[in-house]
């Protein structure tokens, strides 16, 4: 297990950005590791709730999650309540049953678009996984097989789509690089984009899409 006692304590002291909760994203490209830094991350903060973007994008929308998240997810725990959330079945094409999201001192977020421009205002730190989409899409064609390739066709050009019209790595704080067994945590560009601030989520309003 890669030691990130020191980023977890990092995160632990930032501000609160949805309500108590500290939300962190981690966004890159898909193959691109996100899902296993963010599981060491979780480890590492003590157990710390990891969302999965996956449990919210379906076939025929990859990446028009937005108001589920804001709904079901953010409003919640801005309000310092437990979230629920139906995971999308990918084999069988529905929606299972809710699951809890309680609001931990730290939430993670994972998965491509997880820094989006209608999600930056909640969260208290994006972290950008720095491997490239040639390489982060043959990682992941690699991972699934050939049986796939036709989904992972239509991802791509999903994914390219996406980036071209919000990215997230210019609005990242931090850069994450694989090394050796474990990562650099390398500045991000975000000195450069501007300021948001906290979200609270009691008066009704919604940040916009």
């Amino acid at each position: 297990m890669d030691d990130l006692t020191e980023a977890a304590t990092a995160l632990r002291a930032l501000p609160p950005s949805c309500g108590p909760v500290r939300l962190v994203a981690v966004d890159g490209h898909a193959g691109s590791g996100k899902s296993t830094c963010a599981a060491r991350l979780a480890a590492a903060l003590g157990g710390a709730p990891v969302l999965h973007l996956d449990d919210l994008a379906t076939h025929d929308a990859f990446f028009d999650w937005t108001r589920r998240l804001t709904d079901d997810v953010l409003g919640p725990l801005s309000q310092g309540a437990t979230a629920r959330y139906a995971p999308y079945d990918w084999t069988l094409r529905r929606f299972r049953a809710p699951l809890p999201l309680p609001p931990a001192p730290v939430v993670l977020i994972e998965g491509v678009g997880a820094g989006r421009a209608a999600v930056r205002p909640w969260l208290a730190r994006l972290l950008w996984m720095e491997r490239g989409a040639g390489e982060s899409w043959r990682r992941g064609r690699e991972r699934d097989g050939p049986d796939l390739s036709v989904f992972w066709d239509g991802w791509t050009r999903a994914e390219t789509s996406h980036f071209a019209a919000d990215p997230s790595r210019p609005f990242a704080d931090v850069l994450v690089r694989e090394w050796q067994q474990g990562y650099k945590w390398l500045p991000g560009t975000r000195a450069n984009a501007p300021e948001v601030e906290p979200v609270t989520y009691g008066d009704g309003t919604f940040p916009p899409y």
